[in-house]
């Protein structure tokens, strides 16, 4: 039996399947999906709050326009007549190091800044490592936006982290490091992915993993953009990316 390969996710058998564990007929209707995004991924069910949490990072990824290189991709396979599952996979092969691994980036840069800061001022720490990056031409992650000068996901989502008692050194590096900016002149505030990344280090997530969360977040705007490519676009056309205009709903509340 030395051929034989463990996993520990999720264990089949008859009349049974049990997730890290738990029954998934249990699971059904009593955990939230963030609950189990994280559980799938970490391998222990988090309380309700820190489910909430990670649904609202997947909320605050699932579409950004038709520009982004994932989108374009994914709407470029599909007007060559491709399915779905082709289309849909060209645009996750899209997210990468400069597209959505800005997360992973990020947790990185945020990790050099605190083992520098060794237990002592995450803004010091925070100047030492942006100068020493700049000198090596080494962008920071996670802050600036190509569009927003205030991402508006950000300051919501560093508020439900606070609700979940995740706002640890990580997030306490990511504002050092908005500090340092703005006091250099140069405003650049924490990004979407910024926010992501603190958070979820904070929360203990391995940041090779965080590109994943992207993608899991990413997927179902994905599949809403390929449908919209498929049965509203001629095929094999020239996309242009700044040459669209919107034309769905106008702005709505929930309240």
């Amino acid at each position: 039996m030395n051929n034989v390969w463990k996993t520990a996710i999720t264990d089949i058998a008859p009349n049974s399947v049990r997730v890290r564990g738990f029954d998934i007929a249990e699971l059904m209707g009593n955990c939230s999906f963030g609950q189990m995004v994280y559980l799938i991924l970490r391998g222990e069910m988090p309380d309700a709050t820190t489910g909430k949490l990670m649904e609202a990072i997947i909320v605050s990824s699932i579409d950004h326009g038709a520009t982004p290189p994932s989108v374009l991709a994914a709407r470029t396979v599909a007007s060559t007549g491709a399915p779905l599952s082709a289309s849909v996979a060209a645009g996750i092969m899209a997210i990468n190091r400069h597209h959505g691994g800005a997360i992973t980036n990020c947790a990185k840069q945020l990790g050099d800044i605190i083992d520098h800061a060794d237990g002592g001022d995450l803004q010091a720490a925070a100047k030492t490592m942006l100068a020493q990056w700049k000198r090596s031409g080494i962008r920071m992650s996670g802050f600036g936006h190509r569009i927003h000068s205030a991402d508006p996901r950000t300051e919501r989502l560093l508020e439900l982290a606070l609700v979940a008692g995740a706002c640890g050194k990580h997030v306490g590096a990511a504002r050092a490091v908005a500090k340092v900016f703005a006091e250099n002149g140069k405003p650049l505030p924490i990004n979407v992915d910024g926010a992501i990344a603190a958070v979820l280090a904070d929360l203990g997530f391995d940041p090779e993993m965080m590109n994943g969360l992207f993608m899991i977040a990413r997927t179902p705007g994905l599949v809403a953009h390929v449908r919209e490519e498929q049965t509203r676009m001629k095929p094999m056309r020239m996309i242009e990316p700044a040459n669209h205009t919107y034309d769905g709903p106008h702005a709505r509340s929930l309240r």
